[in-house]
């Protein structure tokens, strides 16, 4: 990470009571800018950030839409030094593009893993025929027919929604993002 003296617009410590919590030992800006955050409302999102969690991971810098911050801990206590990259909005953008890239290359390589393993010769039909006889009588979610079957998420609603519209199976509820799903007795 590059980074220059001039970066820096402001320093807080952080300093932690075992009754009261986290408060701010002292505050510095460096330079007049629109650096205008309510450091009293942020004290404990800053200090759980940095100092919550597993030892061994924990983070160092936290980026926002304006500026960042790198926090150095000195037993319960936070050095904050609060900082403005230059180029941050190209830089994020460019990030953008390579997420972007990223995930159609998982997507891609997603339907090629689906399309061989359809050409490995999985029994649709067979797997229709039991998932009738486990909802018959019960209700059994998405997800775990999609781990009984093995199957990736885009082949289970794939044969779901094949059922469905042959009218063998209906949904019964949804539970956050989860369909239940039983048999329609014939």
């Amino acid at each position: 990470m590059k980074f220059d003296e001039s970066e820096i617009i402001a320093a807080a410590m952080i300093g932690f009571d075992m009754i009261e919590g986290p408060g701010i030992k002292w505050f510095r800006q460096f330079e007049d800018c629109e650096f205008n955050i309510d450091m009293e409302s942020f004290l404990m999102n800053f200090y759980l950030s940095f100092r919550g969690g597993d030892e061994g991971l924990q983070p160092l810098a936290i980026l926002y839409n304006n500026f960042y911050i790198v926090a150095f801990s000195r037993g319960l206590e936070l050095c904050c030094l609060f900082m403005r990259p230059e180029n941050l909005n190209t830089k994020l953008e460019r990030l953008g593009q390579i997420a972007n890239e990223l995930v159609q290359q998982m997507d891609n390589t997603e339907e090629e893993q689906d399309t061989e393993t359809e050409v490995e010769g999985t029994d649709y039909e067979e797997i229709k025929r039991i998932v009738i006889n486990l909802l018959n009588g019960q209700e059994i979610s998405t997800p775990e027919l999609r781990r009984y079957f093995k199957l990736s998420n885009s082949e289970i609603w794939r044969v779901m929604s094949q059922l469905e519209e042959a009218n063998a199976v209906i949904r019964t509820q949804k539970v956050g993002r989860t369909q239940f799903w039983t048999a329609i007795c014939s």
